[in-house]
């Protein structure tokens, strides 16, 4: 899995694998010049591009990959609190899996565990061609 990072908003965003289980997956995501908006804060894309990319990992693990692929069908999220520096972590837990969409959890928090983002991702699983 960690391969299939390599030249992709994961690298860029040096977004790190912590836990990968079926109904557990955390990653972390430093906060710096790359991840900041131009107030100097945590950017809310950069939080949703985690949770969506936490969501996705989630999927990928809980299907056959060689079948089917993940792909992101809607995403909200509320930014509860600002972050200037540090690293953030990013916690998906299941609300449903299905066998053609899956609806994550996910919690954003910083290194104390104050939470800094809430989000929703509803992936589809569409099968390959």
């Amino acid at each position: 899995m960690r391969s299939r990072s390599k030249h992709t908003l994961i690298e860029a965003l040096e977004i790190e694998y912590v836990e990968l289980t079926p109904d557990r997956v955390v990653m972390t995501m430093p906060v710096g010049p790359k991840t900041r908006q131009p107030a100097g804060i945590l950017h809310g894309g950069a939080s949703v591009a985690l949770a969506e990319t936490v969501a996705s990992i989630a999927t990928v693990i809980n299907i056959d990959p060689e079948k089917f692929n993940p792909v992101g069908m809607e995403i909200n999220a509320n930014h509860i609190r600002s972050k200037t520096d540090g690293v953030v972590n990013a916690t998906a837990t299941p609300f449903h899996k299905g066998r053609t969409t899956m609806v994550w959890d996910i919690k954003i928090t910083d290194e104390d565990g104050q939470l800094i983002c809430i989000s929703r991702c509803t992936m589809a699983v569409i099968a390959k061609r």
